[in-house]
C-alpha cells in the first residue's frame, strides 16, 4: 500500500495548480490531506504488526517454556 500512496503523492505533485480553479485547488488539497492520513494509517498498521508478532512470540514461548 505504501508504494502506491507515494506514487499517487507523486502524480498529485506533477500537476499544474496554476491551471486549476477553486475548487480543483480544494480537491487536490482534500486528495493531499487523505493521503497523507493513509499513509500515517499505514505507519501505525506496521507498528500494530510489529507489537502482535512480539506478542504471539512471547505466548509461544511461555507455552513451550511454561511459566517462570
Amino acid at each position: 500500500m505504501a508504494d502506491t500512496i507515494a506514487e499517487t503523492v507523486d502524480l498529485l505533485y506533477t500537476i499544474d495548480q496554476e491551471k486549476l480553479d477553486v475548487d480543483q485547488l480544494i480537491a487536490l488539497g482534500t486528495a493531499l490531506a487523505t493521503l497523507a492520513q493513509a499513509e500515517r494509517l499505514e505507519q501505525i498498521n506496521e507498528r500494530l504488526r510489529t507489537i502482535q508478532q512480539m506478542l504471539t512470540t512471547m505466548a509461544h514461548r511461555s507455552i513451550v517454556d511454561g511459566p517462570r
